[in-house]
């Protein structure tokens, strides 16, 4: 979720900051942000050296499906600026480089709320397909419908009745998840790949191997 969003909300007391384009997940699990130097939260910081935090992020589906919010996460602890020549200060661009230390960690999302304990999120890799996904999705949607349409023949028909549109909702080294839209509300459903994905170069194979078990599916249900 952190690796594929592209803004957050960080939160100290007093102030609060939505951060674009400007966040990233170090190898020992802290969370970096790079703020403008001459941001009030960023000022303050520089002063106080160490605050208690928290960071706020929203897990958005890029397709145009109704409720686009597919999850959220929220990460509390102790923001601190990174050593340097001038205390937090990055002297290349004048940024005021700022890490935090995770204390709690909670992922919500369509199943429930979930604790994540900090050594599990610093040994926890990022999903093979996060930085790409949405381009996937949005490419799938957009110019491969009858790929979407041939997917939906895995789907057991009693789940289609009264389904007026599906689109793609997520993708990830599990499978694709696709979101059926009814009148009285909407569905997901899991097509899950055969084995899981450690590589972006092996989801052609997936997704064929999905479209083939699809073949066979359509087969099942013309000879019933």
């Amino acid at each position: 979720m952190l690796v594929a969003a592209h803004s957050l909300t960080l939160h100290i007391p007093g102030h609060e900051a939505h951060v674009a384009g400007r966040h990233t997940v170090t190898g020992d699990g802290r969370v970096r942000v790079d703020l403008p130097a001459e941001c009030r939260l960023a000022q303050r910081l520089a002063h106080q050296r160490e605050t208690v935090a928290m960071i706020e992020v929203t897990d958005l589906a890029p397709t145009p499906v109704r409720n686009r919010v597919r999850g959220r996460g929220t990460l509390t602890g102790w923001l601190a600026p990174t050593a340097g020549d001038t205390p937090g200060y990055d002297s290349s661009d004048d940024d005021l480089v700022a890490v935090l230390d995770l204390a709690t960690a909670e992922v919500t999302t369509a199943e429930g709320t979930a604790s994540i304990d900090p050594a599990a999120f610093a040994l926890a890799q990022p999903d093979p397909l996060a930085a790409a996904e949405a381009d996937l999705l949005c490419h799938l949607d957009h110019h491969h419908p009858h790929t979407v349409e041939r997917l939906c023949r895995l789907i057991p028909a009693h789940q289609l009745r009264g389904v007026r549109q599906v689109r793609p909702l997520r993708l990830d080294r599990h499978g694709v998840v696709l979101r059926l839209e009814l009148h009285t509300g909407d569905r997901d459903i899991r097509l899950s790949f055969r084995s899981t994905l450690r590589h972006p170069d092996q989801l052609g194979d997936q997704i064929d191997a999905l479209l083939t078990e699809s073949r066979s599916c359509r087969a099942r249900r013309a000879r019933g």
